[in-house]
């Protein structure tokens, strides 16, 4: 039985071409249809359903797509001067930077770089279309950040008439038709090797591990790869005389859990590409957050609290675009000595209101503004919850009721007019 170009019923699905998407043979090095050599195969191509999808250099490529003029130039998203890199295109990577690098040093390496300011809300909405792509072929999405999910495809081969690997090469080209950026895909047999998968061969890559080769495709690789081991984890292996997976591989799980506790079965298992967490559809972000990183360091509460009002309306109107509340306001805060400061405050109820958070995110900011100077200041929600829980009318407190009702009010105008339409008088003032 036949659903199309590569239907799920004929047997010539562990290869196929990416850019036209024609059945291929498993010797072929071009498509013979548009000679492309972008053709996808293996033996077990037609048997995995597990997925992870990345967007490539995410909030670069916006900006690139928005600006044509910016697509050959090395383009850095984040903070001047004192902040850091958020995302660095792939031109700016053949320089040597990276994500989270201080900014001064990604402009030393590469001096010619253009940086742009983070436009969060562009990227969020951007980051939607994306999920509801993907949302549009499986109910299993699994969003883990703004760029990136998981997507479990099991059983919807009759439904597109494709194997999974089909049906995701059509997603790709789909995102990148319509939206305008790349992606990078990942298809495994489970959550742990789809990750390492969808890194493999960015950016535009489609690299695939299947269950047969597990223990040898993860065996020469470093214990980095494995998902939770950070520095001082990798350090505590490395004193151990572990560096490789395979190394890891010929321990036993007893052994590992007596060196390093639950973390070690997590070891154990991960080593052998077992993982056994199935796709969360309610999964995906744990907060929603906005910080700005000063180009000199700050004092006066009156000043830190302007900046903190311009964050909570960011974040409040992430919050609103996600259709999210959050049980508890956050508030972050580095010293000029680097020193990272973190206090939440839970709520009586959920908010996404940006008057809410800045009244418990200021109450918090001061009574750390005891004359300390700071390099940074954050806020944020967690706990998140869907938006019909939020903010309901305040019986003892009618002005608070009045104030969310006027905050709604202004944002139809912006939504209508543009976000500068309505501004507060705190924010004119700053």
């Amino acid at each position: 039985m036949s659903g199309g170009p590569l239907g799920y019923g004929m047997n010539s699905t562990n290869a196929f071409c990416r850019d036209c998407l024609t059945p291929a043979g498993m010797a072929d090095t071009r498509c013979k249809a548009c000679s492309s050599p972008r053709l996808l195969r293996h033996d077990e191509l037609a048997e995995l359903s597990i997925a992870h999808l990345d967007c490539d250099a995410f909030y670069a490529a916006v900006e690139k797509r928005d600006n044509p003029e910016l697509m050959d130039k090395p383009v850095l998203v984040g903070g001047r001067q004192r902040g850091v890199v958020s995302t660095a295109c792939y031109v700016a990577r053949i320089h040597g930077v990276g994500s989270a690098m201080p900014m001064f040093k990604a402009l030393k390496a590469c001096p010619n770089a253009v940086v742009i300011k983070p436009n969060m809300e562009k990227y969020a909405k951007v980051g939607r279309q994306v999920r509801d792509m993907m949302r549009a072929l499986t109910p299993m999405v699994e969003p883990i950040s703004i760029d990136e999910a998981f997507m479990d495809l099991t059983g919807t081969e009759r439904l597109h008439g494709a194997i999974p690997a089909l049906t995701l090469a059509r997603l790709v080209k789909q995102i990148e038709k319509e939206i305008g950026i790349t992606v990078s895909i990942g298809l495994s047999h489970n959550k742990f090797l789809a990750k390492v998968a969808s890194d493999l061969e960015k950016p535009r890559g489609f690299s695939v591990i299947g269950k047969a080769e597990t223990l040898s495709f993860l065996a020469p690789k470093p214990v980095s790869i494995i998902w939770g081991v950070g520095k001082a984890m990798q350090s505590a292996l490395h004193r151990d005389g572990i560096r490789t997976v395979g190394q890891m591989q010929k321990m036993n799980k007893a052994h590992l859990m007596k060196r390093h506790g639950t973390m070690g079965a997590r070891l154990y298992h991960l080593s052998r590409g077992e993982d056994m967490r199935t796709i969360n559809p309610r999964g995906g972000a744990k907060s929603i957050s906005a910080e700005t990183t000063f180009n000199d360091d700050i004092a006066s509460l009156d000043e830190l609290s302007r900046q903190l009002w311009r964050l909570s309306e960011r974040v409040s109107r992430r919050a609103k675009a996600a259709g999210l509340a959050g049980e508890t306001i956050v508030l972050k805060l580095k010293t000029a000595d680097f020193k990272t400061r973190t206090r939440n405050q839970k709520l009586p109820e959920p908010t996404q209101l940006a008057d809410v958070i800045y009244k418990f995110a200021r109450t918090l900011l001061e009574r750390e503004a005891d004359g300390t100077r700071f390099r940074l200041i954050g806020t944020g929600i967690s706990q998140l919850c869907s938006e019909a829980r939020a903010d309901p009318p305040d019986l003892l407190d009618p002005a608070a009721t009045k104030r969310a009702q006027a905050e709604r009010a202004m944002d139809s105008l912006r939504e209508k007019y543009g976000k500068g339409a309505v501004k507060k008088g705190r924010e004119i003032r700053s």
